[in-house]
């Protein structure tokens, strides 16, 4: 009998083994799908509220050579020279679904560039990663500054989420940039595998290769920065905002803090009032 259960018992911990490899394997080499939820299908355009608008395609040369269409929306401002906000999206769905949220810029008078990084919406490529939508990001920025001619004292990066990450990304390659607003965004991913299911089994500082390393990109960051985080925002946590706030080197630096907010609606009369506020003395 104690042969027969040691034999049943090593069977057990093979099978087990060979499962928890997999795991592994799939989390090493797959995990850019747990974080990105893109939607291909554009569920709204700025013609919802009347914008005007202008499709705009970017192409971006690829390491093996070919070339891929960035999608994306320029939404001017009424008035000519306004402030350009470059709107960094979050993890799922794409610009189609943040048309409501740029309306709300556009109705403080500046002019919104909203895009889509490779692999959502109407973008081209493949499915996204850190990297590319790093490369995203930057040419993005280039659009705005070498073909629009912005200059880049009126250009403030807004991210929300995920695209928080890549809007501190870009505000730490690009340092003459007019400033830098953070929603609802992380510290890093390595934080955030502590907070979410049962990633405390796995080897993670040996498997995380999509790690947005945001709190330490702060420490370089000089511009004005204004940081959002709701109270009752049940992804990412009002401590994570608080540290990013207080990693940000700038000596001009805000933390709004939202009542009741959740990660996504913050557009109430307060949030919209310190955002101008803090858009007028940036960009002079």
């Amino acid at each position: 009998m104690t042969r027969v259960m040691g034999k049943r018992s090593r069977k057990f911990l093979l099978r087990f083994a060979i499962f928890y490899g997999l795991i592994c394997f799939a989390l090493y080499f797959q995990q850019q799908r747990l974080i990105f939820i893109p939607f291909h299908d554009l569920e709204h355009t700025p013609k919802l509220y009347q914008l005007k608008y202008e499709d705009v395609w970017i192409p971006i040369s690829t390491s093996t050579g070919k070339v891929e269409r960035m999608h994306g929306w320029w939404i001017p401002a009424q008035k000519p020279g306004a402030p350009v906000m470059l709107y960094l999206h979050h993890n799922a769905a794409n610009i189609g679904a943040n048309v409501s949220q740029a309306l709300q810029f556009h109705k403080l008078g500046y002019s919104i560039f909203l895009f889509d990084y490779r692999g959502f919406g109407q973008s081209e490529g493949e499915f996204p990663t850190e990297s590319q939508v790093y490369e995203d990001a930057q040419a993005a920025w280039s659009y705005l500054t070498q073909m629009r001619k912005v200059p880049s004292t009126r250009i403030i990066f807004y991210g929300h989420s995920v695209g928080g990450a890549v809007a501190i990304d870009l505000a730490a390659k690009h340092p003459e940039a007019a400033a830098l607003i953070v929603q609802s965004s992380f510290t890093s991913m390595r934080d955030m595998t502590k907070r979410l299911g049962l990633y405390w089994l796995f080897p993670v500082e040996l498997l995380l290769r999509q790690k947005f390393e945001s709190q330490e990109k702060m420490k370089s960051i000089k511009m004005p920065v204004l940081i959002i985080q709701g109270t009752q925002d049940l992804q990412i946590s009002i401590e994570m905002g608080k540290s990013l706030y207080a990693a940000v080197a700038s000596n001009s630096k805000q933390l709004l803090i939202i009542p009741n907010g959740g990660h996504d609606n913050h557009m109430a009369k307060e949030y919209t009032q310190v955002v101008q506020q803090f858009v007028e003395q940036a960009v002079k």
